[in-house]
């Protein structure tokens, strides 16, 4: 199938172009990624010293992150489950020596490791199965839920959507409900870029962000040198720095408030950029 990667078209009657300037008034975060997996899909991430991972995460808050995000279980598509005993073993003494440093995300889909990384000093639950809500509720921390279709990520293909948008979308306005319930006062939705969906369906993803970021929940973004910038560019993981950077703009321009990256400093160097250009002025 051939995409049709042209802007939308715009009936003067019906639609106005689309903003260069970014709604509100909070800055654009970025939430750097630390993997102590030996399987990540791209090696320039992977750390599996402890001291090694350490400084990494250090580096990472020296440069401007808001957030350092630390996995130990892999969901690229294929990857193998690994036990909630291992990837505590692999992410615990992470954890306590970065959060002294600054904001510190478990990455996980296992209650007795998010349970684990919040009494060991973690503030923020990121959640790539959508259901751990409750133990958010319970731990009082931060919540990022994701839409996801299997996680790890089947490499048996991805389900045929309608609507992408809409159905992603009722998807992460009702984790966010059963959030509040929990009592998650603060919380993020991120629409899975990559999980579960076509080069087609993440292309619409991201063409509609204003869309899911006038769902009244603050949205989180995950687009860092994923497959599908490969499929558009041609280019290997390692090459996918450009591409990646590119979709900073529309995430940026839509509201998104949290974006989660590999390369922290360029990043910051980009949205840095687009407040010089198009961010608000004083009068």
């Amino acid at each position: 199938m051939t995409i049709d990667f042209s802007p939308p078209r715009y009936d003067s009657d019906l639609h106005s172009a689309p903003s260069t300037t970014r709604p509100g008034t909070e800055p654009l975060k970025v939430m750097g990624i630390l993997n102590l997996t030996p399987d990540s899909f791209w090696a320039g991430s992977r750390y599996a010293a402890t001291e090694e991972a350490i400084a990494a995460g250090e580096a990472i808050f020296e440069a401007g992150a808001w957030a350092v995000d630390i996995g130990g279980e892999s969901t690229r598509p294929g990857a193998v489950p690994v036990s909630p005993d291992a990837e505590l073993e692999r992410i615990a003494p992470i954890i306590s020596a970065l959060a002294t440093k600054g904001r510190v995300s478990v990455d996980t889909r296992h209650d007795v490791v998010a349970e684990e990384a919040v009494r060991l000093g973690a503030s923020i639950v990121n959640d790539v199965s959508g259901t751990l809500h409750n133990v958010a509720g319970r731990l009082s921390c931060g919540y990022v839920g994701m839409h996801s279709h299997t996680v790890p990520v089947s490499i048996d293909g991805h389900p045929v959507y309608d609507d992408v948008v809409t159905e992603v979308s009722t998807h992460l306005t009702g984790i966010a409900a059963a959030a509040r319930v929990e009592g998650v006062g603060e919380m993020w939705i991120d629409p899975g870029i990559g999980f579960g969906k076509s080069l087609e369906d993440n292309v619409e993803l991201l063409r509609r962000l204003p869309s899911i970021c006038a769902l009244g929940v603050p949205v989180l973004l995950g687009v860092s040198r994923k497959s599908f910038i490969g499929k558009v560019t041609g280019r290997e993981v390692g090459e996918r720095l450009p591409g990646s950077l590119a979709l900073i703009a529309p995430a940026w321009s839509a509201g998104v408030d949290v974006i989660r990256v590999h390369d922290v400093p360029q990043t910051l160097d980009t949205i840095a950029m687009l407040e010089a250009v198009w961010g608000a002025t004083s009068s």
